[in-house]
């Protein structure tokens, strides 16, 4: 079978979620512990971008932060659902 017709499903531990948010906003803090947790227990590693500092990023998302990627797609904004999240990972 062609490689091209194979998917293969990525383990947790080989997905990126990166948070976009800015500091002093409630709910990016309440997205950073759910993230942190679901990463933690799923084994995905994650970064978080603040959006004062990237023009790029302030001009697509500030409207929605804060915004969670899984391998640089968006996944979800505002608030984070962890069955949701933990779902999209794989686990």
């Amino acid at each position: 079978m062609s490689a091209l017709l194979r998917r293969t499903k990525k383990k947790p531990a080989d997905r990126v979620v990166t948070m976009v948010g800015k500091p002093g906003c409630h709910l990016c803090e309440d997205a950073r512990a759910v993230v942190d947790a679901v990463c933690a227990e799923t084994g995905a590693s994650w970064v978080e971008k603040d959006i004062t500092q990237d023009e790029a990023l302030y001009k697509e998302y500030w409207e929605q932060i804060p915004v969670v990627l899984i391998d640089g797609e968006q996944h979800t904004f505002w608030r984070v659902d962890p069955e949701r999240l933990r779902s999209a990972l794989g686990a």
